[in-house]
């Protein structure tokens, strides 16, 4: 069956792709490349010795399904706690679509990128706590990531408005020719941690310009939250797109 998308407006949007809720299922997402930028665009634009990669290398649903897979593999299921899930490829009237978890709020709306959670509310306590987990979380299971965005890290937040947890949505895995597990460890640990002080440079960032009243792009700003009845989080008793699956 193929899922229509057209006539659905995306709730994010990514440099590559965009985000629709599914149809048929509010605890999914289904990820879809733009039309307006093919995979040979993407190939096209960039430099030597890049643009002569097979063109599937530059497939981001594919290198997501096949990354994330690979760290569940070896972290087994608390790989979870801060990296959505992804569940396989369906297709869709607007090409082959990557259907993954989606992360919600206690109260059912779509949980906010950090990004926006940040220019919203600055980083109260909870959000202070939640990082912290994250980082000893990508530290303790050197989990393999390109830089750490603000608009890739999703704010999950409880029925009283804290920050729960943070999960990771996309930039997962390496740029490098080299596997991630064919380095050895100190140089996992090393650039791991490389990521996690720019991560905090990025927050320090965006929370000046909060205090300079200077409004962040639109990159990783939710276009609607899309709200559905309550589901609670892991812990509160109520059914989360984590159980499912």
């Amino acid at each position: 069956m193929t899922l229509v998308l057209t006539g659905h407006k995306p709730f994010a949007q990514g440099g590559n792709r965009l985000c629709f809720v599914h149809p048929e299922a509010p605890e999914r997402c289904i990820k879809v490349r733009r039309p307006d930028f093919s995979l040979e665009d993407l190939r096209r634009s960039k430099g030597f010795p890049k643009n002569l990669r097979p063109l599937k290398s530059f497939d981001d649903n594919l290198e997501e399904w096949h990354v994330i897979n690979t760290i569940a593999g070896r972290v087994g299921a608390r790989a979870f706690e801060h990296i959505y899930r992804c569940f396989g490829f369906v297709e869709t009237d607007l090409g082959p679509g990557l259907e993954c978890e989606l992360i919600r709020d206690a109260s059912g709306l779509i949980s906010l990128s950090l990004k926006q959670y940040l220019w919203e509310n600055g980083c109260p306590e909870s959000c202070q706590r939640a990082l912290a987990d994250l980082k000893a979380f990508w530290l303790r299971y050197r989990i393999p990531s390109r830089r750490l965005l603000t608009h890739n890290i999703v704010a999950q937040q409880s029925s009283g408005g804290e920050v729960q947890r943070l999960v990771v949505i996309d930039g997962l895995g390496g740029a490098n020719l080299l596997p991630w597990h064919w380095h050895p460890g100190p140089l996992q640990e090393r650039r791991i941690r490389t990521r996690l002080r720019y991560l905090d440079e990025k927050i320090q960032e965006a929370l000046d310009k909060r205090a300079d009243n200077i409004a962040p792009s639109s990159v990783g700003m939710l276009k609607h939250r899309n709200a559905t009845p309550h589901q609670g989080l892991p812990g509160e008793g109520g059914v989360h797109s984590q159980d499912k699956g």
